[in-house]
């Protein structure tokens, strides 16, 4: 008895070992050895987005509106002018706390591309071929001409059709134009007449910026929205501004017109970017698929009055046809090269009168 009791005992252990040491394991697929892996840190699920954004918060405020019903993340949006948001960007390098960089001209940013992530939106196909990505980190969202915004309460018969027509004596001390060194659209108005009055050369076109700046009669707003706003409110007539500061206004019906400079537009998109080592980055990119989409684009140029970047979305029927503007263009490297220069000199220029 004691050796069938043993004989036993011993089955017994031996079919328990077998039994905790051949778990059944489902068939592996041929490419699927692995098909669990360790989430990278991208991956990992977050509900937060940090946005700094220099535009008015009227065109902020409807698309982070429309991204966070649809995607569920809650995004912070921390707004202030191009330049202190950039500085911003650069102090926190070591440990950011903002995930996109939204807005700001092209010639003002591009300088600091390495202070963003590379990144091709989901919606590249679809933009027009000027406006690819062809940098890496920078995606463009909106197509922005420089324009002259006219009261024309005030204007009364005094005709501007052009920079030239700012130096008549009339507009004296009426002309709103923001400090440049702090508006990127004042800067892209210093560019552009740099090179419409130049005639294609930025550095003949200092002669007409020393007479401009005479007739702005000592003044010079502090941001890009208190040009439009002043001249829509009456305390100028005329005013060195981005198309979509204006077209508002004309959409709503205000007294005011916009002039596309007979003697050349520059017509630039602006960008956005994902800032180095965002803690949100999956929503990051998420965002600037957004942003591209045909139903962001859509909701730009119907509500908020701006041209799209994509093929398949129409500018708004109250803007002028980019084909009947007299389109001009710089040249960016050097632009980028002669920002800090060019500003200088137009604050010397300024400062002597």
């Amino acid at each position: 008895m004691k050796k069938v009791a043993a004989l036993l005992l011993s089955a017994v252990m031996i079919l328990s070992l077998a039994a905790c040491g051949t778990k059944e394991e489902a068939p592996k697929e041929p490419g699927n050895e692995n098909p669990v892996e360790t989430p990278n840190e991208e991956d990992k699920e977050t509900k937060n987005l940090v946005i700094y954004c220099p535009h008015p918060l009227e065109f902020i405020n409807p698309l982070v509106s429309e991204f966070e019903t649809q995607s569920g993340i809650k995004v912070e949006v921390i707004a202030a002018g191009t330049g202190e948001l950039l500085k911003r960007v650069e102090s926190e390098a070591a440990n950011p706390l903002g995930d996109i960089f939204w807005g700001g001209s092209l010639s003002t940013v591009k300088p600091l591309m390495n202070l963003f992530e590379d990144y091709t939106s989901a919606n590249e196909d679809a933009v027009q071929d000027d406006f690819k990505n062809t940098e890496g980190p920078l995606t463009r969202f909106t197509d922005i001409p420089s324009v002259l915004m006219i009261n024309t309460n005030l204007i009364g018969d005094v005709e501007v059709k052009g920079y030239e027509d700012l130096l008549k004596p009339e507009l004296k001390g009426k002309i709103a134009m923001a400090d440049p060194s702090k508006s990127s659209s004042s800067y892209e108005h210093l560019i552009n007449m740099l090179y419409a009055m130049g005639e294609g050369d930025p550095e003949k076109g200092w002669d007409y910026v020393d007479k401009f700046i005479q007739n702005l009669d000592g003044k010079l707003l502090s941001g890009s929205s208190a040009v439009y706003k002043g001249v829509a409110d009456g305390e100028y007539v005329v005013g060195l501004t981005f198309e979509e500061g204006g077209a508002k206004y004309v959409a709503d019906g205000a007294p005011v017109e916009l002039v596309y400079m007979e003697e050349g537009v520059i017509s630039k998109p602006d960008g956005i970017y994902i800032i180095n080592g965002a803690k949100n980055m999956a929503n990051a990119k998420a965002f600037i698929d957004f942003i591209t989409s045909k139903e962001a684009q859509t909701i730009i140029v119907e509500k908020l009055n701006r041209r799209s970047v994509r093929k398949d979305v129409p500018a708004p029927s109250y803007m002028m046809p980019k084909e009947d503007m007299n389109i001009i263009y710089d040249e960016e490297d050097y632009v980028v090269a002669n920002k800090n220069t060019w500003l200088e000199k137009f604050n010397d220029i300024f400062t002597d009168y």
